[in-house]
């Protein structure tokens, strides 16, 4: 057997946090973690936020983001211990022999730099390549990566290419300095899923060809499988279990492990819609300002009370645009909208209070849809104020009563919201749109940057926050897994259109448009050479193109 190219013993993190209100305090966040990772193999690690996961992968580069400080233990690369090295040996390290891809490639990339100047410059850099043996082997990276037009496209600058190509890009920058260990963190958690697909293909291409070893970050065990040959499981800090792919998958011995491969167990029947529908959107084109095409072109679709339509699609397919039109934020160049039986005013200045009131708006990240200086209960009791005029005691009852179905209870109001977890802050965000008494809410993404666990929590909630207020749902998810859990009816768009709508039934049978049958054939199967067959499906269906 040979000697491990990363080897970690008794690994200790901590931290310094400063409660709102208290002293400054220290903390340990990873707890003693053991593992050992060899040339040419993949190990994932995978865990709710908060389990260690970045931390640790982080740690293999000898660095603590964000004031975290590396404690104890040690993390060997190549045989010596990089927790000892000096500065200027951990320099030479990090961009040589260990590289990093972060999960927002946009985020990383700088703007005003062209693609292949940042791809080469790691290289150049630590003196392992020339300027032209760099391009040269990036370009070949590009190709290996499957980039369209390889020679050309490193002169481009980031925005000039899309989300997932970008994130191929950066998976060649790790790559271009022939790295020995690359850490990958949450490489397409940012994704579509179609995106997804063509992006863990590449970076398991180039693995494999390359030899390199990885650590794999992310939080969707169906995702890892795909990639990796063993898994570890993290919670708080600490390993809870450690096994081979198959047996993580097939296996698993722990609840939490058994927890997390059960996930999206919800079984929702979908309802039959009523006579009369809320909401209806008949010939709905719109266009941003400044701009000479349509985002969205036609749109009809209708909604039930009570009842749940998801809107799925690819980023830029016009779902968010769809919400922003049916709230009165952008109006339409063409078509109406009308909710229990009156035309809405295209612009939201314009629509009266009932309005207002009565469709409701749950965002994507909580942490940026509420103010960090009001306390839970502040946040909640605003809605009060404003639509039904609730003062002191009976606003404070009202408020604990939306605390109590969101499944908080007693202790929440005066939290802040730093104070609370990614789950909790959503709940928070679901208590506020209920506060309003809204007859339709629309979800924007609600649980796309949670984890699966917590996710599953959240959808639970809605189902039966949905029975006990009789709320209709406009659900905007790129997640089929979502879709199939919680829909009654679905709207599949694509580049503005809508290519498919339906009941849930309806949608997900066959036979399929070119467009569902890839979106469907994308969500990633928590099964082995799961992503081999779909390759292989694709080269069948273009060979026969």
């Amino acid at each position: 057997m040979t000697d491990p190219l990363l080897k970690v013993r008794g690994l200790k993190i901590g931290a310094t946090i400063y409660p709102p209100g208290e002293k400054s305090r220290d903390i340990e966040i990873v707890h003693g973690v053991d593992f050992d990772l060899e040339k040419g193999r993949v190990l994932g690690l995978i865990g709710e936020s908060g389990a260690g996961k970045s931390t640790i992968g982080l740690a293999s580069m000898a660095y603590g983001r964000g004031g975290v400080e590396l404690t104890g233990g040690s993390v060997e690369v190549n045989g010596r211990d990089i927790l000892k090295s000096g500065i200027r040996d951990v320099r030479r390290l990090r961009g040589a022999e260990v590289t990093y891809v972060s999960q927002s490639a946009a985020a990383s990339f700088n703007p005003a730099k062209k693609i292949m100047e940042q791809v080469t410059e790691a290289a150049i850099l630590q003196g392992k390549f020339s300027r032209r043996d760099a391009e040269e082997r990036a370009v070949g990276l590009f190709r290996k990566l499957g980039l369209p037009d390889p020679e050309n496209i490193g002169q481009r600058y980031p925005h000039q290419v899309s989300g997932g190509q970008l994130q191929r890009c950066m998976t060649a920058l790790a790559l271009c300095p022939q790295p020995d260990l690359v850490v990958f963190d949450e490489p397409t958690t940012a994704l579509d899923v179609t995106t997804q697909i063509d992006v863990l293909a590449a970076i398991k291409e180039a693995i494999r060809d390359t030899g390199v070893a990885a650590l794999y970050i992310t939080h969707d065990l169906a995702v890892v499988a795909q990639v990796s040959d063993h898994i570890m499981v993290l919670r708080m800090g600490e390993m809870v279990e450690y096994g081979t792919v198959d047996q993580i998958i097939n296996a698993p011995q722990e609840e939490y492990t058994q927890a997390l491969v059960s996930v999206r167990s919800i079984k929702h029947i979908e309802k039959q819609p009523t006579e009369t529908p809320m909401l209806k959107v008949e010939g709905i084109t719109a266009r941003y300002s400044g701009t000479d095409f349509d985002v969205l072109k036609n749109i009809n679709v209708e909604m039930y009370p009570g009842q749940t339509l998801a809107v799925v699609g690819e980023s830029g397919s016009g779902k968010s645009t769809l919400a922003r039109v049916i709230t009165g934020l952008l109006p339409p160049s063409a078509g109406s909208i009308t909710f229990d039986g009156r035309t809405l005013t295209p612009k939201l200045s314009q629509r009266p209070r009932d309005d207002l009131r009565e469709l409701q708006m749950i965002y994507q990240m909580a942490d940026t849809a509420m103010n960090p200086r009001q306390t839970v209960g502040t946040i909640i009791g605003r809605p009060l104020e404003f639509y039904f005029g609730l003062k002191g005691a009976e606003k404070q009852r009202r408020i604990q009563e939306l605390l109590d179905e969101i499944e908080l209870g007693e202790g929440f109001q005066d939290r802040y919201p730093a104070e609370l977890s990614g789950g909790q802050k959503q709940r928070v965000c679901i208590a506020r749109a209920l506060a309003a008494k809204p007859k339709l809410i629309i979800c924007d993404e609600v649980t796309s940057a949670l984890d699966p666990l917590v996710a599953d929590g959240i959808l639970k909630l809605l189902l039966n926050l949905q029975k006990i207020e009789d709320v209709a749902y406009l659900f905007i998810t790129h997640d089929l897994a979502t879709v199939k859990a919680i829909a009654d009816s679905i709207a599949v768009m694509y580049m503005g259109e809508v290519v498919r709508y339906g009941t849930k039934s309806q949608v997900l049978s066959p036979p399929f448009d070119d467009y569902t049958d890839l979106l469907l054939s994308s969500v990633p199967e928590m099964k082995l050479g799961w992503l081999e067959e779909v390759i292989e499906h694709r080269k069948m269906e273009s060979a026969g193109n």
